[in-house]
């Protein structure tokens, strides 16, 4: 039986459980005359030993200006774990990498904001949690690692450390996610006038003339209104596949 992450295990009881995929991820930029700010993204895990204090990590992760694209809670098997880390292979430390990362449930993160990379490895405090608290202790409250992290290894989280690393981890995880960024400058403002530009000015004019009680939800309906790229339904299409659901239904 092939698991989420596209591995074979017939006899694994572990397999990876996929609990949860938020909304589909989104590379994003915000045009500022002549300068374009990419909103990187990067991976993040919360490891087997902190997997209890995810929902404090997560509003970490939102205070500091991270938006979370997508999330998955699954169990690694000990191969997807070994492929994962697959750079620290031959290493003294990599069985007892792979028995802790295995040995529960893990969650993984797609994380999204300017300099995301190193803003995350910034949060994330150094890799040994105790040197985390003891040479930062005016930082205790900011460092993740330090809040929730025990040792070097059990250490709460991980975040990508590049972003060839990054892509490949995203990969990863998320096989579906369009990693590619969208391009800065001229192609984006032509994107923006051929597609979005028009529709969003012929609505704001409409909503300054009607003034509705509720603007925002007016101005979200009139957009869909006149979307030019809504599908079209034929009428005589829709009589058709009712009168032959209703004759099949009287049958």
């Amino acid at each position: 039986m092939e698991n989420s992450l596209g591995y074979s295990h017939q006899n694994d009881k572990r397999q990876s459980t996929l609990d949860d995929t938020l909304k589909s991820d989104h590379n994003s930029i915000i045009d500022f005359g002549k300068h374009g700010i990419f909103v990187e993204r990067t991976l993040a895990i919360i490891k087997p030993d902190a997997i209890e204090n995810a929902n404090e990590i997560e509003d970490m992760i939102l205070k500091n200006g991270f938006t979370i694209l997508q999330k998955r809670r699954i169990i690694l098997s000990a191969e997807q774990c070994s492929d994962f880390y697959s750079e620290h292979y031959g290493k003294k430390f990599f069985p007892s990498l792979v028995a802790f990362m295995t040995s529960g449930p893990i969650l993984a993160l797609i994380l999204a904001r300017e300099n995301a990379i190193l803003s995350w490895r910034e949060l994330i405090g150094p890799t040994n949690s105790t040197q985390a608290r003891e040479s930062h202790p005016d930082r205790f409250r900011i460092y993740v690692r330090a809040l929730f992290g025990t040792n070097e290894q059990k250490n709460a989280v991980h975040g990508s450390d590049s972003a060839v690393s990054a892509e490949r981890e995203i990969r990863f995880f998320f096989p579906n996610s369009i990693v590619e960024p969208i391009p800065l400058g001229r192609p984006a403002r032509d994107y923006l006038e051929q597609n979005v530009n028009k529709t969003l000015i012929k609505a704001l004019t409409a909503l300054c003339k009607e003034k509705p009680k509720d603007p925002v939800l007016w101005l979200a309906d009139k957009l869909i209104e006149i979307n030019p790229y809504k599908p079209k339904v034929n009428k005589m299409d829709l009589n058709l596949n009712f009168d032959e659901s209703h004759s099949s239904s009287v049958k």
